[in-house]
């Protein structure tokens, strides 16, 4: 397997200088420039700089990406793709563990602003490691652009771990560039979630480790709608003419429309996903959806513009604390996960201190402070002890904390193969525009 095609960007926000780097400083940890060695900020500034925007989502289609994928792979990795899709490759064992403590430095490529002020710190105070911690990551696919010949030669990629969104980690695990991750080196891995434990995309959680999950379901403005939604029907419901958007992400887009006509995103077929395709193209055609978007729906949501739109929920959690109005649900039919995830490169210098940071992040009550900071749905079980001690508010808020129900009407899309994916997301951009 290789590279899906037209796939999720995320989270695009970067630095206008460059990726970042964190490097500790006493107590305070720092950001600068990565490669530059200029511009020292402290984190919290550059908080406060970005915060309107600092966690929103950012995934879109790219335009005529289908069309120029071949380009974009190079034939080095078109030459690891077999005719039949996913690959057999399987995951890399790593070098033999003869049991001693992990030492040295531990280098993490992670998107930005996605770790907790201090986290950084903390953990090489209670691991006695170096952490070279950058990010650096800022797109699956421009990442992917970047590692693909090192990693098809098994050249350092400079990074221990990395923080994919799971759908590229399951590629990059086809291909057989991934570590396994040690089960005795990990031992909190017993606190995630069942759910994302017996994931079919990595049963077992052998060679990825969730980091982050979300949910995608529906937002909308209240004061926009006049009444409450609960169901994807109310998408189409003609007081709303002009003022609906979906999602331009295939999977995100489609995945509750899916649900909603009674198929299943576990197990996508062509038919199904143009059975939906064909039902939004009619919406469309009538002028009911207003746009197709990446997270750019916000402030059109908060002014009112769009009273319903596909959302993720960590963006409705910021937008709330501005804008009461704003609600967020999970259609009765069924929502969808997103899910970043932690791997270690076959091409690791330290495997050890990439399980022993695995470990750590796994304590509930040092994941308390990465939710805290955030605010997307955690990864391990029975989080609200270990929020309720930071604050209260972040415990009982439905959308950082959802009750059991809600997860239960939450599924994960199937790894595809890369034909599929191409297929897909052609059929769908054929109705987005995209």
């Amino acid at each position: 397997s290789c590279v899906t095609v037209m796939s999720r960007w995320m989270r695009s926000l970067s630095s206008p200088l460059g990726p970042l780097t964190r490097t500790s400083s006493g107590s305070t940890e720092m950001v600068t420039p990565a490669g530059t060695g200029i511009g020292l900020r402290p984190i919290r500034l550059i908080d406060q700089l970005t915060k309107p925007s600092r966690r929103l989502r950012r995934r879109f289609l790219g335009g005529g990406a289908a069309a120029a994928a071949a380009l974009a792979l190079g034939p080095s990795v078109l030459a690891a793709c077999g005719s039949g899709g996913e690959s057999s490759s399987p995951a890399t064992s790593a070098a033999p563990d003869d049991g001693s403590p992990a030492s040295g430095t531990l280098r993490v490529s992670n998107w930005p602003l996605y770790i907790a002020d201090g986290f950084v710190a903390a953990f090489q105070t209670a691991s006695g490691l170096t952490v070279d911690y950058k990010e650096d990551f800022n797109d699956n696919e421009q990442w992917f652009a970047k590692v693909k010949e090192p990693l098809s030669r098994r050249q350092d990629i400079g990074a221990d771990l990395v923080v994919p969104t799971e759908f590229m980690a399951v590629r990059v695990k086809g291909l057989g560039w991934l570590n396994e991750i040690s089960e005795a080196r990990v031992p909190n891995k017993k606190n995630l979630r069942e759910d994302l434990l017996n994931s079919k995309a990595d049963p077992g959680r052998t060679v990825t480790a969730p980091y982050m999950t979300g949910m995608v379901g529906l937002a909308y403005n209240r004061a926009a709608t006049g009444r409450d939604v609960s169901r994807i029907d109310d998408l189409w419901d003609p007081a709303f003419r002009g003022r609906v958007s979906l999602l331009s992400d295939m999977q995100d887009g489609l995945g509750m429309i899916m649900q909603w006509q009674g198929n299943s995103v576990e197990d996508p077929t062509t038919e199904s996903i143009q059975k939906a395709v064909d039902f939004i193209r009619e919406e469309k055609d009538k002028g009911q959806i207003r746009r197709f978007t990446g997270n750019d729906y916000a402030n059109d949501l908060a002014a009112g513009n769009i009273a319903v739109a596909q959302a993720y929920s960590g963006d409705v959690v910021q937008l709330q604390a501005d804008n009461p109005d704003l609600q967020f649900v999970v259609p009765e039919s069924g929502g969808d996960w997103f899910i970043d995830t932690m791997v270690i490169p076959y091409t690791t210098q330290n495997q050890t201190a990439a399980e022993a940071w695995i470990d750590y992040v796994y304590d509930r009550a040092n994941y308390a402070k990465l939710v805290a900071f955030t605010q997307f749905v955690p990864v391990l079980s029975d989080m609200t002890d270990e929020l309720n001690k930071i604050d209260p508010g972040l415990a009982s808020n439905p959308l950082i904390n959802p009750p059991a129900e809600v997860v239960a009407n939450l599924s994960s899309w199937a790894a595809l193969t890369d034909e599929q994916t191409q297929e897909f997301n052609t059929i769908y951009a054929a109705v987005t525009g995209g």
